[in-house]
Formats: structure tokens, sequence, C-alpha cells
């Protein structure tokens, strides 16, 4: 493995110091759930204490302070405001809420890539069937990911009403050219642009403003390292001021000013429920704060080492196919293996106390399809993961497959 890795000995080990999990599990399933570390698991379990201490509604409004840094978090971490910020239960719940709020009309176009995540694609099909618009898809390039004359081409000939993005598929290590992808769709004001970035935060730096997204999802419990059940949505400034609004507002989102007549908040709040889990908050919180401190830039070079250490090794062994292809590759390694079956694969590894997920055709369509595959395992590593677990795992594969 490359000897570049941007942190010391002493810093991987202070990481993991305060990762108790690490105690248990070589954790190679960073991409489905991080595992957590002590500081976020005790901010859950402490208000969990005081909500049956002093009553959930008095905990909340003794927790006030660190609720309102968890925008502040938010905020930082994507380089907006706080205002922009809306806390929701994942990063599904998040995507939906923000392609709610589009006012599709029928005949509108969704222009989305071929390597979106299953959600959001089925939930294309849902408003294809609900609201009569039409779905389009942007070429891949030959090297991968989305070809960028193409979306300029569709961009400018079907004028869609919605652009859609998926940062990092949850079945590849394809990182999208967002940036280049946030420059092109500028070009054309009546788009709304969506990106997905649930597999893209906390593993890389996410900056709104070199993005140039109007809205954007992700949730928390994968390389941020925060509890399940969380996520967030950013929604722009010029979105906000347009009136975008999520389909099912309720009383958090707007106030009731009259028998027949409601007034949206003013800021992101308009997106949120007025009942969500504040230990989950304030855990995220500081699960924010822990990715921000260590820092993101350094995290991602992280990331980069360990994978590709990762699908090298895979590489070389017998049966083994590795998938990923693109010309930038994240953390997510995907393979799989001829003749065998990924169930089996996957209680194997957990039998060794490492962990891996599979994912199958129906999870990726026109990936897997493309690719010829009905299913793959997918490893994904983080920066708290060493090398000597990387190899460990390398080496029952080569056991495993042999």
């Amino acid at each position: 493995m490359k000897n570049d890795t941007p942190f010391s000995p002493e810093e991987i080990r202070s990481f993991r110091r305060d990762t108790p999990g690490c105690e248990h599990v070589i954790h190679l399933n960073n991409a489905g759930a991080g595992l957590m570390p002590g500081v976020v698991t005790q901010a859950v379990l402490e208000h969990i204490a005081l909500e049956a201490r002093t009553g959930g509604y008095e905990a909340a409004a003794l927790q006030a302070a660190g609720v309102k840094d968890f925008y502040e978090q938010a905020a930082a971490l994507l380089h907006c405001r706080a205002a922009n910020i809306a806390f929701t239960s994942s990063a599904t719940d998040a995507y939906t809420r923000a392609l709610s709020a589009i006012p599709f009309k029928p005949g509108d176009v969704i222009l989305t890539s071929n390597d979106d995540f299953i959600s959001n694609q089925i939930q294309f099909l849902s408003c294809q069937k609900r609201f009569g618009v039409r779905i389009a898809r942007v070429r891949n390039a030959p090297e991968g990911g989305v070809d960028l004359d193409d979306l300029d081409h569709q961009l400018k000939i079907l004028q869609p009403r919605l652009l859609a993005i998926t940062h990092i598929p949850t079945n590849s290590s394809l990182v999208q050219p967002v940036k280049q992808i946030g420059e092109i769709a500028r070009r054309y004001p009546g788009t709304w642009y969506l990106l997905d970035a649930c597999q893209s935060v906390g593993q890389m730096k996410l900056d709104v403003n070199e993005l140039h997204c109007h809205l954007l999802s992700v949730t928390c419990r994968k390389f941020l390292r925060g509890p399940r059940g969380t996520g967030f949505l950013y929604i722009s400034d010029e979105a906000l001021a347009a009136g975008l609004e999520p389909l099912f507002i309720d009383m958090r989102g707007a106030e009731w000013i009259a028998k027949d007549q409601y007034m949206p908040r003013p800021d992101a709040t308009r997106f949120e429920d007025w009942e969500f889990a504040y230990a989950l908050v304030l855990g995220t919180r500081h699960a924010i704060a822990y990715c921000r401190h260590i820092g993101e830039d350094r995290i991602w070079r992280r990331v980069k080492v360990l994978s590709d250490h990762m699908r090298g090794e895979l590489a070389g062994l017998n049966k083994v196919r590795v998938l990923d292809r693109g010309p930038e590759l994240g953390g997510l390694i995907t393979f799989t293996v001829q003749g065998a079956e990924p169930d089996h694969l996957q209680q194997q590894l957990h039998s060794h106390r490492i962990n891996v997920v599979p994912s199958y055709r129906n999870f990726a369509v026109i990936d897997f399809d493309e690719k010829q595959v009905e299913w793959a395992l997918r490893a994904s590593p983080h920066y708290y993961n060493t090398q000597e677990e990387i190899d460990q795992f390398i080496a029952v594969m080569a056991q495993l497959v042999r």
C-alpha cells in the first residue's frame, strides 16, 4: 500500500480508541452504516436519559442550544447558512421531500443518470405514473460516469423541469463529476438541480457553492458516522425564494394564518416535520463536528489509499472480478466471485468478524445489466480502518475463493 496516508499511526490509534466497535469487528460496511464514535453514542444516550427524567418536550427545551448547533455544524459542513438546512430521518426522506417540492406538470422531463440510486429511480417512475412526467437519462461516457457533452445537449433540447444526479451510487465506486455537472446545469435556469450526496458526505468535502445545486440530500449514518434515522436536506436561497415547499407540509413548516390559507416558513424549516428525534439530532451534531475536526480532505485521502489498496488486492484473487469503473473512484469497492453465492460469502466473512454487504441486480438494474452480473459484494473502508484489517479481509477472501 502507498505510504502517503494523511494520518500518523497515533492518529489512527486515537480514532480507533474513540470507536468502541473497532474492538469487536473489522467494519467494511461504512457505505451502509459507519461505526459511531463514542461521543455520538454518548450524546444520544444522555438525551434519552434526560427525556426519561424530565419529559420529552422539557428535555428538548433544555437542549435548545445543542439542537441549534446541529444546524450550524451541518451548514459549516456544506458551506452554506443554517437557514438552508432541514433535518430529516434519512437521505431518502430528504430526497423525497425535495422531489415533492418540484412543481411537475404533465409532459415535464426528469433528466437523470443511469447510475442513480434505486429508490430515486423508483420515485421517478412513480412521478411518471402519477404526474405524467417523462424520464430521460444522460448517456454514460466510455470510461464511466455522465457524458458531459450529452448532459449539455439534453439540457438544451429537453429543457427538463428537474436534473437529478447521484454523486456516488450505492452499487458502485463511481464518483460523478459533479462540479462540472453543476457548471453545466447553471446555464439552464429553468431546470431545478437535485443532488444525492448520500454516499459522498463524510468521505469528501462538499461545498454547495461549487456544486451549484438547488437541493442536496444526505444521510448521517454512513461515512459521516452518525446514528441511524438521521439525514438532512440543503435548500438553496434561490429555491427558498422561489417558494419550493414539500407536498405534505406540516405545522413546523408552515403557519396556519386563516381558514383557507397557510404561510410557509421563510427558511428550510418548511421542509421539516414538527416531531423529530431530538436525541438523534444531538448525536448527529457531534458526528458532524467530529468529521469537521478531522478534516474532509484528509479523510478523502485516507479513504482513497485504503480503497485503492483493497481494489488492487482483490483484482489479483482467483475467480474475483472487481466491478468498479469510472475516471474517479471512491470508497465503495464492488466485486463478484465466479460460482459463488453472495449470502454464503457474507456469512463466511461475518464468521471472521468482517462486515461487508451484498448488492443485487434489482438495486441497480441498468448498471448490473451492463456489467452482466446478478450480484456484487460491497466493501467500504473508512479512515479508522487499518491496512492490517484490509490485508486480513484479503486473506480470508483468498481462502474462500481458492
